[in-house]
C-alpha cells in the first residue's frame, strides 16, 4: 500500500488571493528561482492523459513491476506524507526549458549528452565525487560541441538516480539467499538480512542527498567552475597525457584557437556565456511512491510535473503499455525517456509513444536505444522507420552500456570499451543510412579513476578490475574512458557535419 495522492501544490481560498510557490520559474536551469504570487485562479489542467482520467495516484490501479514490498505500511505512509510536504527538488519552468532544448536535438540542431552513475550511493556521496563527474561532463560537452558545431544539452544521471530495476528478486551467496539489492533508496548493499529489508526512511535520505547534490551543481554551473577557458585547459592536459595524444591534441588545440578568436572578436572569457552553463538532472522513474510524493501541480499551466528531476525515463523492464509506470508517466509533463532493447517491437514502440505523447509534442520523448552493436544495425532501422511512418517526433539517443555487459574471469561484471565504441559507431551508421538524426549518447560513467570497464587508451585489463572496482551495481566508464569516447564521437559529428555541408553545396 502507498500513500494518497499529494495535495495540489497551490491552495486557494475563494474569498482572497493566496500566495504560493510557483513551479514555473522563467529562469535558466540551475539558477536560483524566486517565489511568485498567484493571484488568479488556476486553469483546469490540459488533458494530457486521454483516454481515461489521470491523477498522480491512478497508477495504483495498474500492475506495478519492480516495486519493493515494505514490511510496515504505516511507516511507509508516514514517510510519503513527509516527502509530500517537502519543497520540490526542481521546477517546472526548468523542465520546460529542457524540453525546448530536446526539440532542437530531435531536429538535428543540438546533441544530448546524458551521463552519470549507474546508481548513486549514500556511501560515496561527497562534494569531490559530484565535482569530478560534473567536470568530466563539462569536458565532454565542450569536445562534442566543437566537433558537431552544435549546442550540447548536458543532463546528469545524478541527484536522484538511486533505484535500480533487477532481473531477479533474490541473490544467493554461499547458500544464503536474500532479496536483491535495488538501490540505496530501497535497501542496503551489504549482504545481510537487515540491510536487504526495504526501508522507507531511505527515501528521505535520498531526497536530502538529491537536494544537496543539486545545490552544489547549481553553484558549479553558475559560479565560474564551468568557465570555457578552464574546461579547455583540462582537455589539453588530457590530450597531452593520453596514449593516443596526437589523435586528440589536434581537436583540443582547435578548440583553444577558437577561444582565442572569440576573445579577439570581443567575446572575452569573462562573458556570462563563457563562464556559466546549463545543466539538468535525470533518473529512471522506478520507485513510484517516491515519484508520486514529489509530483506537484504547476500554478501557471495547471500541468503536473514530477519535481524529483527535470527528465525521467521508463526502463526496459517497466515499459508495459498497461503497466503502472507508463500510467504514471503519461500524466506528468516532464520530458520523458524510453529505454528500448532489441526486444522492442516497432508497433509497440509507436503505441507507447502515442500513450505518452498523444499530441506529438516535440521534445517530449527521447528514445534511448540499448541493444549492442550487431542488434543496433539490425533492429534500430525498423524502429526508426515505424516511428517516422507514424509521424512521431522523437529524439534518438544511444545507450552503448547495457547491451555490452559481460562477466570477467574473476566473476565481476564489466564492459569492453571496444564493444561500447562499436555500438556508438553502429548508431551513427544506422542514422546516416536512414536519413535520421543521431540525437545523443547516454552513458554510465564517473569522474573517478575506477577500473570497471576494460580497455581504453589507458588500458584497463581483466587483472586490473579488482583494484578500483567501486560500483554498487553495473560497471561505469572512468573519467579517461569517458573523455576518450567523447573525442571519438566528436570526430564522427564533425564528419557528419562536413558531409551534410557537401551535400548542400
Amino acid at each position: 500500500m502507498v500513500a494518497r495522492a499529494p495535495a495540489v501544490a497551490v491552495r486557494r481560498n475563494p474569498d482572497r488571493a493566496s500566495t504560493s510557490l510557483s513551479l514555473s520559474q522563467p529562469t535558466m536551469a540551475l539558477s536560483i528561482s524566486k517565489t511568485l504570487v498567484a493571484t488568479t485562479p488556476i486553469p483546469s489542467p490540459p488533458s494530457m492523459a486521454e483516454p481515461g482520467r489521470w491523477s498522480p495516484d491512478s497508477w495504483k490501479s495498474k500492475k506495478a513491476l519492480q516495486l519493493p514490498e515494505y514490511p510496515n505500511e504505516d511507516d511507509l505512509e508516514t514517510v510519503l506524507k513527509t516527502i509530500e510536504s517537502f519543497p520540490p527538488i526542481v521546477f517546472a519552468g526548468e523542465a520546460r526549458t529542457l524540453e525546448e532544448r530536446l526539440t532542437e536535438a530531435a531536429m538535428g540542431k543540438a546533441f544530448l549528452l546524458q551521463g552519470g552513475d549507474c546508481a548513486e550511493s549514500f556511501k560515496e556521496f561527497s562534494a569531490n565525487n559530484i565535482r569530478d563527474t560534473f567536470r568530466v561532463l563539462l569536458q565532454m560537452g565542450v569536445v562534442l560541441m566543437f566537433g558537431g558545431q552544435l549546442p550540447v544539452i548536458k543532463v546528469g544521471r545524478i541527484a536522484g538516480q538511486f533505484a535500480k530495476p533487477r532481473s531477479t528478486q533474490y541473490e544467493e551467496i554461499n547458500g544464503v539467499k536474500l532479496p536483491i539489492y535495488k538501490g540505496d533508496i530501497i535497501n542496503g548493499h551489504a549482504f545481510n538480512e537487515k540491510s536487504r529489508i526495504p526501508d522507507p526512511e531511505r527515501m528521505i535520505r535520498a531526497y536530502c542527498q538529491s537536494t544537496a547534490t543539486l545545490n552544489l551543481l547549481r553553484a558549479f554551473a553558475t559560479g565560474g567552475y564551468a568557465a570555457m577557458q578552464r574546461v579547455t585547459h583540462w582537455n589539453l592536459d588530457f590530450a597531452q597525457n593520453s596514449k593516443h595524444g596526437d589523435r586528440y591534441q589536434e581537436l583540443a588545440h582547435r578548440v583553444d584557437e577558437a577561444l582565442g578568436f572569440m576573445a579577439a572578436a570581443g567575446l572575452t572569457v569573462e562573458h556570462p556565456n563563457m563562464t556559466t552553463t546549463e545543466f539538468w538532472t535525470s533518473h529512471e522513474c522506478m520507485l513510484l511512491p517516491y515519484e508520486q510524493a514529489l509530483t506537484r501541480q504547476d500554478s501557471t499551466s495547471g500541468l503536473f510535473y514530477d519535481c524529483s528531476a527535470h527528465f525521467i525515463w521508463v526502463g526496459e523492464r517497466t515499459r508495459q503499455l498497461d503497466g503502472a509506470h507508463v500510467e504514471f508517466l503519461r500524466g506528468v509533463a516532464n520530458p520523458l525517456g524510453i529505454k528500448v532493447s532489441d526486444k522492442m517491437d516497432p508497433n509497440q514502440l509507436v503505441n507507447l509513444i502515442d500513450i505518452l505523447n498523444p499530441v506529438n509534442k516535440p521534445g517530449r520523448i527521447t528514445i534511448i536505444a540499448r541493444m549492442g552493436a550487431e542488434n543496433m544495425r539490425i533492429k534500430l532501422p525498423h524502429l526508426i522507420r515505424a516511428v517516422r511512418s507514424a509521424g512521431q517526433i522523437v529524439t534518438w539517443v544511444c545507450d552503448p552500456m547495457h547491451g555490452n555487459t559481460i562477466k570477467a574471469p574473476c566473476g565481476l561484471k564489466t564492459r569492453p570499451f571496444d564493444a561500447i565504441l562499436a555500438e556508438v559507431r553502429a548508431f551513427f551508421d544506422v542514422h546516416e543510412q536512414e536519413g535520421s538524426y543521431p540525437g545523443g549518447i547516454h552513458l554510465e560513467m564517473t569522474g573517478q579513476n575506477v577500473t570497471e570497464c576494460i580497455g581504453g587508451s589507458r588500458t584497463v585489463t581483466f587483472d586490473d578490475l579488482s583494484s578500483r572496482y567501486h560500483t554498487h551495481c553495473d560497471p561505469r566508464l572512468n573519467a579517461s574512458q569517458s573523455l576518450e569516447l567523447a573525442f571519438i564521437v566528436a570526430e564522427r559529428l564533425r564528419k557528419r557535419r562536413i558531409g551534410t555541408q557537401h551535400k548542400l553545396s
